[in-house]
């Protein structure tokens, strides 16, 4: 019996050391300039993944960082925010130069064809573009209520006007309606049949508590710490749960049951902080 079980554990170490290993390298085809401080990064490799699926991109010398896969159909693209070192080094590199890549990992959206409200803040685009993509290939009826800081910080504003019915506020009511974007989406609930949402995590709190109160099925994409992407380091634990493996795209019933959700992060440390 023991033997078994050293065999056991020995086979699944052997199993995740293979997956953690898998690291391709990929080259930056191009880098566009979305908005002040976000950047896309278009890759020369396409990557078989879900929306709201992400990758553990390696800054070669810097670092390795979880994010977001922001087009899968064509183009495969990063779309990333400068808010610590190994983004603004990311920032710095241009077409041509080297990357690392793991994944994809964790859970993506489900996407039923039904008509579906997309409630996106910051830069909460950036995992959400290729969902309201699929669905428009779905041919489903989308509308998306997008808010940002002000006017330059408005990430996709235009490419999801192409794709969706598209509301826009600004925080310094520098275009659209002068409001946070969970009020700009209470207008617009009517005939909702589902919701997704990505952003700052008290507004999908907020939009979350909305739809459970009104029987909406939501799913919410939660960004944590991570270290592994794998559910080996437990940095991205919230009440229990993985965000790398369990998440990052949670349900409302999930959700309903997570006391930390919209209220408490974990540093580096793992020590728990308000968000």
């Amino acid at each position: 019996m023991v033997q078994t079980d050293l065999n056991e554990n020995s086979n699944m170490v052997k199993v995740l050391h293979k997956s953690m290993s898998k690291l391709e390298t990929v080259k930056i085809n191009e880098v566009k300039q979305e908005t002040p401080t976000i950047k896309s990064f278009y890759l020369d490799k396409d990557i078989d993944a879900k929306p709201g699926q992400f990758v553990m991109l390696w800054v070669p010398g810097v670092d390795e960082f979880p994010v977001a896969l922001s087009r899968i159909h064509g183009k495969c693209s990063l779309t990333v925010k400068a808010i610590g070192k190994g983004t603004e080094a990311l920032h710095r590199m241009t077409a041509g130069d080297t990357l690392g890549i793991r994944g994809p990992y964790g859970n993506g959206y489900t996407l039923d064809e039904r008509d579906t409200l997309v409630v996106i803040g910051g830069y909460g685009g950036a995992s959400i573009l290729p969902a309201v993509d699929e669905l428009n290939r779905q041919g489903v009826n989308v509308k998306v209520a997008l808010g940002a800081a002000c006017d330059e910080e408005l990430l996709f504003a235009d490419e999801l006007s192409l794709i969706s019915d598209v509301a826009l506020c600004t925080d310094d009511g520098s275009v659209g309606k002068h409001c946070m974007v969970t009020e700009l989406a209470m207008g617009m609930f009517d005939d909702v049949e589902q919701v997704l949402t990505c952003g700052p995590e008290k507004m999908m709190k907020k939009t979350v508590d909305i739809c459970m109160e009104r029987g909406i099925p939501v799913q919410a994409s939660l960004e944590r710490y991570m270290k592994c992407g794998m559910g080996l380091c437990d940095s991205c634990s919230i009440d229990g749960l993985q965000v790398c493996v369990d998440g990052p795209v949670f349900t409302g019933e999930q959700l309903s049951k997570v006391n930390e959700f919209g209220k408490f992060e974990r540093d580096p440390t793992g020590r728990r902080t308000s968000i």
